[in-house]
């Protein structure tokens, strides 16, 4: 029991860890003027998720209510919780709250007021996240009930904020001057740093969610690191033969693309089959990040492109490649190849539920606090930089 308690804590370390990996990974890419808003925005996430997460998120997530579409109010404030692993669990699942509207700030990069935001995650995760992570992974919830698959979160928290991501991104609008001025990242070598911290973190977000230190803990593990490195060589090639070069940006997103696809299944399938999961994401998000030109939207940062169809990718091979027999103690429903038939259309059915149902709940959510407060910022805010319009900072003083 204490070595479990040990990983799991661990763990949410390691994914609490991706936040300030995530803030990096984005801020790198944004313009200098941007760099401290979009940090700030990621670390908002962690002091104010906890917050919702400690008086009534955790209830509405776990709390067996006999519901299938929500918990009840048995946990708030953590009422009755004293057993240690379930003090373990409330922390590792508290990190993975923090980080799923994180992911969602990219694709408002530039443009979006820090008071909305402040705003707008609370009530997110108080009306989107928590509905969500009950379905798929409380006791009573239908998906979990249907049965579909979801290891560590690819369409509880990946679909579920890269729809999120999409809805706003529209109800904001374009940058000033986009698709023509296309901003370069300001900090390339932030970007590859906060991959490499994602990475890191990803082990305990994926490995983690075994709940115990025990053999499917190691085969998540490995799945996580074979995954990665299939998708950065796969998005590498790709890049390479479409535009005879290979960027640090491309190598850094075929990694997290990759990483999406796998965290539906990391406990679910075998080692071969990570390859498979990771290299087909890198090359399915590479030709969707051009999605947002094609069809019009603005997703900054290209969270649409790698969370969003990552996790679609990764919870739909799921239903093709779960395999019982490949996995330690494995005692599931196999995908179509290893003869479980029904699982593929579970997975479908849980993937479009939560996509819709993230992306209209988010755009009414954005639609008033845009006709309320107002979500964007002026456009002479907007060419001066958020930095100093609603920080007060710079990133880079030269003449300090």
């Amino acid at each position: 029991m204490e070595g479990n308690i040990a990983w799991i804590l661990t763990s949410a370390a390691l994914v609490l860890f991706m936040i300030p990996g995530l803030a990096l990974f984005y801020g790198g890419m944004v313009r200098a003027k941007n760099a401290l808003n979009m940090l700030n925005m990621n670390m908002w996430c962690l002091g104010i998720v906890p917050v919702v997460w400690v008086l009534v998120g955790l209830s509405l997530s776990a709390g067996e209510s006999g519901r299938s579409w929500l918990g009840d109010l048995s946990l708030v404030g953590l009422k009755g919780m004293s057993d240690p692993m379930d003090i373990a669990l409330f922390a590792f699942g508290m990190t993975f709250a923090c980080i799923t509207p994180a992911l969602i700030s990219g694709a408002v990069a530039d443009r979006m007021k820090f008071s909305a935001w402040m705003i707008f995650v609370p009530i997110w995760t108080l009306v989107v996240y928590c509905p969500v992570v009950y379905w798929v992974y409380g006791a009573d919830g239908w998906i979990i009930n249907l049965p579909a698959h979801d290891f560590a979160g690819g369409t509880a928290i990946h679909v579920n904020a890269g729809a999120a991501a999409l809805a706003l991104a529209i109800v904001l609008g374009k940058r000033s001057g986009w698709p023509q001025n296309r901003p370069a990242p300001h900090n390339v070598p932030f970007v590859m740093l906060g991959a490499g911290i994602l990475w890191f973190g990803w082990f305990g977000f994926n490995a983690g969610s075994a709940f115990a230190a025990d053999g499917l803990a190691a085969q998540a593990f490995l799945n996580t690191f074979i995954a990665g490195a299939a998708g950065m060589v796969a998005w590498m090639i790709t890049e390479m033969a479409k535009t005879g070069k290979v960027s640090t940006i491309g190598m850094a997103s075929g990694v997290i693309a990759a990483l999406v696809a796998i965290t539906p299944a990391a406990g679910f399938v075998g080692s071969m089959h990570s390859f498979v999961f990771g290299a087909l994401a890198g090359v399915i998000c590479f030709f969707a990040i051009e999605a947002k030109y094609r069809f019009g939207f603005d997703d900054s940062l290209d969270v649409v492109g790698i969370h969003l169809v990552g996790g679609v990718v990764g919870g739909v091979l799921l239903g093709f490649m779960a395999d019982a027999s490949a996995v330690p103690g494995g005692d599931f429903v196999n995908g179509v190849f290893f003869g479980g038939g029904i699982l593929l259309w579970n997975q479908i059915l849980s993937i479009v539920v939560v996509m819709a149902f993230s992306f209209v709940a988010t755009f009414v959510i954005a639609k008033v606090l845009d006709s309320t407060i107002g979500l964007r910022v002026s456009e002479s805010t907007e060419m001066t930089g958020l930095d100093v319009s609603d920080h007060g900072e710079a990133a880079y003083v030269m003449d300090a």
